[in-house]
């Protein structure tokens, strides 16, 4: 007997046929899906312990969020308004080197709420602080049931670009001493929880490591065969300095360092010129494409639709609290879907169909899960999610995915299921209390502020 089937639903399988199954059905055993179909044949050959009518709903891949900041969901509205340089080094760097492992914690709790409960039920954490506690963030994923790469920070110098010393004390770290913990932490985290938890190799953007660093970590992540994440053209000035000092573009120097390969993420790709597009798809790196972030720091359009049509595997991010201050992928991926539209004067530029294949199977390439999850077939991992389509801003439905990507948010939400277990039901998590962290979370982001003298407000007179 199967453990469960969700019933009388618009099942978005995102097969490689892309089929939409109208009162469709999906079983699942343990941790796989054992059957898709329509519901009155899977039911005819399927018992099961648990049945979930989704009628008017749909049933689809849990999300996939390719570039995530935990521990900035404390730090939420720090630094609204700022150009990048000034965000980072004057509030958003600042604020996280006054961090202990308590407040680390706390806001890992608070973003993987957040994430659930608007539908990614896989993401890939880019850069974590040995302060931020990695064991107490391992542990809050294995406890709330999300599915996570947690990629920890390397870096030996403490410069961004050309500026020397844009890293403040707080977030400098040792390069010797970060390879250390984070094969430390592959060998007591990566492929724990049911495999839930991968360890990847975070390292910082160009400027904060050495040509001989960058190559010691493309070495390292081979020997224990796991992945690397890091920044790479976020911003004009990425390139400008790596043309000034190494005459190359950025996927040259990338090649150059040796972080290239399917199991690299780069996330932003802002700037990245189209004569790195062929070194891209041929070494088949996964360019994350984090349009609020890119849009709220006015780093620039990334050239997603022409990355596509070159045969880049290009994902989607919300990046982190100050620079998105959500991190909710439905909401990500209608803006990903209009924002280009608009650059290119082309209203058929990347359709919905095209931005849930980046949440969901381009987001599945990226990670250590290939062929895993991103899409409902049988075998697979169950990892999926339900959304009423029930309520007056998604009817009435013509195309159901048009109306997910255009209409819908986080909110619509109503379950997700993770490795086979139900995560939230009816919207509500019973692994973690959630009243519990968002009230810790409102006194712990304003004592933060404290630390640093920090009195950031409205504009405008409250009262």
């Amino acid at each position: 007997m199967a453990d469960l089937i969700l019933k009388n639903a618009t099942v978005v399988t995102m097969n490689r046929r892309r089929e939409i199954i109208q009162d469709g059905a999906v079983v699942v055993e343990g941790n796989r899906i054992i059957e898709v179909g329509k519901t009155k044949k899977v039911k005819s050959l399927h018992r099961t312990d648990l049945e979930i009518d989704c009628s008017e709903k749909l049933v689809l891949p849990g999300l996939i969020d390719c570039h995530v900041h935990l521990a900035q969901a404390l730090i939420r509205g720090c630094a609204d308004d700022l150009a990048l340089i000034p965000w980072l080094k004057e509030r958003v760097l600042p604020l996280q080197g006054t961090y202990t492992s308590k407040e680390g914690e706390l806001s890992a709790k608070l973003c993987c709420l957040e994430m659930i409960k608007s539908g990614t039920t896989t993401f890939v954490e880019s850069l974590l602080h040995w302060r931020y506690g990695f064991d107490e963030i391992a542990k809050v994923v294995e406890k709330i049931g999300i599915r996570g790469v947690l990629s920890k920070s390397l870096m030996n110098t403490p410069g961004y670009a050309d500026q020397k010393n844009a890293i403040p004390e707080g977030m400098v770290e040792d390069g010797e001493t970060t390879l250390k913990q984070t094969i430390g932490m592959i060998k007591r985290w990566h492929g724990k929880a049911n495999d839930r938890i991968h360890v990847w190799f975070g390292a910082r953007t160009p400027g904060a490591c050495t040509v001989d660093f960058y190559r010691e970590i493309s070495e390292r992540a081979k020997e224990y065969k796991t992945g690397i994440t890091i920044h790479l053209g976020e911003v004009k000035k990425d390139i400008e300095y790596l043309r000034r000092e190494f005459g190359m573009t950025p996927m040259e120097f990338m090649r150059h360092c040796g972080i290239v390969g399917p199991h690299v993420i780069y996330a932003h790709g802002v700037w990245i010129p189209p004569e790195d597009f062929k070194i891209l798809r041929e070494t088949g790196g996964t360019v994350c494409h984090c349009p609020a972030s890119n849009l709220k720091l006015a780093s620039g359009f990334a050239p997603i639709p022409e990355m596509l049509n070159a045969g880049v595997n290009v994902a989607l991010g919300c990046d982190g609290g100050p620079s998105n201050n959500c991190y909710d992928m439905i909401r990500e991926m209608k803006l990903a879907a209009l924002i280009h539209k608009a650059r290119l004067l082309d209203p058929e530029v990347l359709p919905a169909e095209t931005v849930l294949e980046m949440a969901t199977r381009n987001g599945a390439d990226a990670t250590l899960w290939r062929n895993k999850i991103g899409s409902i077939e049988k075998g697979k991992i169950a990892d999926l999610i339900v959304i009423d389509l029930h309520k007056p801003h998604l009817v009435p439905v013509r195309n159901p995915v048009s109306n997910l990507v255009y209409a819908a948010n986080g909110s619509d939400v109503e379950t997700v299921i993770i490795d086979g277990k139900i995560v939230m039901k009816n919207r509500r998590i019973t692994s973690i209390n959630e009243e519990e962290v968002v009230q810790e979370a409102m006194k712990a982001g304003l004592e933060i502020d404290k630390k640093l003298g920090l009195n950031i407000k409205s504009r405008w007179p409250l009262k």
